[in-house]
């Protein structure tokens, strides 16, 4: 079974869909405050003429989901599917941002559960490339189980830069999910 990188995936709070060009301005609204990008790499990708670049990039590689938050029906951020060249038997999970009005609760562990599952129906392995200063991503990462493999020097998006590596087993996922969610 070939593995669909833009699925739709709801849950009770999140849907997912795959990003389209008419979602260029509802996802810049999501990523047009500063505060968003304050602990990323790319602490300008608020400003329209950074955004849109990286919108397009996005677009073209494809397996991009819109993050929609389904009590108030507005894009809050996305997050990708990807295959990472140190890794090309594994999926990988990044390029993920979300409106700083949704950190610190439940969202990015429930848009990320949603992904995860739907990876791990065909995958046993699921890998994460992190900024090596976004600490903000790489504890997020480790709270849902995933170990740092290496750090590498990789292109993820057209050029070589350096990556915090981390890697996530189906069994440590299940696990997670067990303690964290329940389930």
């Amino acid at each position: 079974m070939t593995f669909n990188d833009q699925p739709e995936l709801e849950g009770n709070t999140l849907r997912l869909r795959g990003l389209r060009e008419e979602d260029r301005d509802a996802l810049f609204l999501a990523a047009s405050d500063a505060e968003t990008w304050a602990g990323h790499p790319s602490k300008d990708r608020y400003q329209r003429a950074v955004f849109d670049p990286y919108f397009d990039m996005l677009l073209a590689a494809g397996g991009t989901l819109i993050v929609i938050d389904k009590p108030s029906g507005q894009v809050i951020g996305c997050s990708r599917y990807y295959v990472g060249p140190d890794a090309p038997d594994d999926i990988g999970i990044g390029f993920t941002f979300l409106n700083h009005r949704y950190w610190g609760g439940a969202v990015n562990l429930r848009m990320k559960q949603l992904m995860l599952d739907h990876a791990f129906a065909h995958f046993d392995r699921v890998r994460f490339h992190i900024a090596p200063d976004n600490i903000r991503s790489q504890k997020a990462t480790a709270k849902i189980g995933a170990v740092f493999t290496s750090d590498e020097k990789l292109d993820l998006s057209g050029s070589v830069l350096p990556w915090k590596c981390y890697r996530l087993d189906r069994a440590a996922w299940q696990q997670v999910k067990a303690d964290r969610l329940g389930l």
